[in-house]
C-alpha cells in the first residue's frame, strides 16, 4: 500500500488469472487453452499483416473483422463491438450497461472477474446461489434487479442452460439488460446471438481465446442491438481507441472466416471430453455435465488441494480453487489426447 494510491486500489481484489508456469515437459491443463493451433489461415494472415503499414494506426472500429462476425451470425457490423479480448469488453459493458441503482445479479460460483469489475467500477451486486447440483435456477432471479450477467456455460463449473431459459431471463426482465457470457458455447451449447434480433436488452459476449485457439491474441466481441453496442463504444473510445492492432484484426478476420479449422478442432476437443469424463468416473470421480472444454471433478477420497499438488508433482497442472462449496473440485481443461493419456495415468497412480 502506499500513500500515492487512489481510494478504490486499496479496496480491490484484483483477479488472479491462472498460472503459466515454467516446468519441463509439463501438460498445462490450467488455463482453458485450446490444446490445437490456430487456423493456418489466421496465421498466414497474420504473417501478412507484419508489413511496413505497422507504421499506421490501426483501424479503430475494426471494420473487416467486425463485418466478418457479423456475416456469421446474420446480423449488421453496426451490432457487433470488438475488443482486447472478451475481459475488455466484459470491462466495457460492467461500466456501460451494467451499473445501476439497483444491483447486478450473478451466480455466486462463477467466474471471478464478475466481482473484481464490480469492485473496480463500485458496482452493487448480490451473488445468487447455484443449486445444490451447481446448476443455475432460472427462478431464482425473478427478483428486482439493475442488471444480470450469466456466463453460459458457466465457469468453473461447465454446465449450460438451454437457449429456453436463457430467453426466459432475458424476456422476464424486459427493463435491465442481461449479458450472456459464451466464452465457452462453441464446445456444445446454443449460442444466445439469435435472440438479440428479438430482445433490445441482451447482449452477448463471445472469445477467439478457446474454440478459435487464440488466447496469446487477445481478441473478444459482443453481438447485441445497437444501442447497447454505441454504448460499448463510447466507453472504449473515452478509454482507448486502438485496442486492437492491425496483426490481431488481421488474424482474427482469418480465423472467423476458417469455418472448418473451427469446427474440425473443436470437434476434436468434445470427444476427448467425454473420454476424459468417462475414465474420471470409472476412478471413482464425480464429474458435472460438461458443455465447455474443460471438466470439473472431485474425488470422494481425496481433497481438491491433495490432488492438484500430487498432479503437479507428476508435471500435470490443472486449476484448483480455495473456494467454498468447491474446494475439492478440480477443473481441468481438455488437452491433446495424449495430454489426456498423462492426466489419466497420473490420476491412477494417485487415486
Amino acid at each position: 500500500m502506499s500513500k500515492f494510491w487512489s481510494p478504490v486500489v486499496a479496496t480491490l481484489k484484483p483477479y488472479v488469472a491462472g498460472e503459466q508456469p515454467r516446468i519441463a515437459n509439463l501438460v498445462k491443463l490450467n488455463t482453458n487453452e485450446n490444446p490445437y493451433g490456430p487456423s493456418p489461415k489466421a496465421i498466414a494472415a497474420m504473417q501478412a499483416a507484419v508489413a511496413d503499414s505497422l507504421k499506421l494506426y490501426p483501424d479503430p472500429s475494426a471494420l473487416h473483422l467486425r463485418e466478418a462476425i457479423a456475416k456469421t451470425y446474420g446480423v449488421a457490423p453496426d451490432e457487433v463491438f470488438v475488443g482486447n479480448g472478451s475481459d475488455e469488453v466484459l470491462a466495457h459493458a460492467f461500466a456501460a450497461l451494467l451499473k445501476h441503482d439497483r444491483p447486478l445479479l450473478y451466480p455466486d460460483i462463477t467466474y471471478s472477474f464478475y466481482p473484481t469489475y464490480c469492485g473496480l467500477f463500485g458496482i452493487e451486486a448480490v451473488e445468487v446461489p447455484l443449486r445444490d447440483d451447481y446448476t443455475i435456477d432460472v427462478a431464482d432471479y425473478r427478483r428486482d434487479c439493475g442488471a444480470i450477467i450469466l456466463p453460459n456455460p458457466n465457469a468453473p463449473t461447465g454446465i449450460g442452460l438451454p437457449l429456453s431459459a436463457i430467453e426466459a431471463i432475458v424476456a422476464e426482465h424486459p427493463d435491465q439488460p442481461v449479458v450472456i457470457d459464451e466464452a465457452y458455447i462453441d464446445f456444445g451449447g446454443e449460442s444466445a446471438i439469435p435472440l438479440t434480433r428479438k430482445y433490445d436488452n441482451l447482449l452477448v459476449v463471445h472469445t477467439l481465446s478457446k474454440s478459435r485457439s487464440l488466447a496469446g491474441l487477445r481478441v473478444g466481441y459482443a453481438v447485441g442491438q445497437r444501442p447497447l453496442i454505441d454504448a460499448l463504444e463510447r466507453v472504449k473510445d473515452s478509454f482507448n481507441s486502438y485496442p486492437l492492432d492491425r496483426v490481431a484484426q488481421a488474424g482474427a478476420t482469418a480465423a472467423i472466416e476458417d469455418v472448418a479449422w473451427f469446427d474440425e478442432t473443436r470437434r476434436k476437443v468434445m470427444e476427448s471430453r467425454e473420454r476424459v469424463t468417462g475414465a474420471l468416473r470409472q476412478r471413482g470421480f464425480e464429474v458435472l455435465p460438461s458443455q465447455a472444454n474443460f471438466v470439473f471433478a472431485r474425488h470422494p477420497g481425496h481433497s481438491g488441494a491433495d490432488l492438484a499438488k500430487a498432479l503437479r508433482e507428476r508435471a500435470v497442472l490443472v486449476r484448483h480453487f480455495a473456494k467454498p462449496r468447491i474446494s475439492d473440485f478440480l477443473r481441468i481443461t481438455i488437452g491433446t489426447p495424449e495430454e489426456c493419456d498423462r492426466l489419466i495415468a497420473a490420476l491412477e497412480e494417485i487415486v
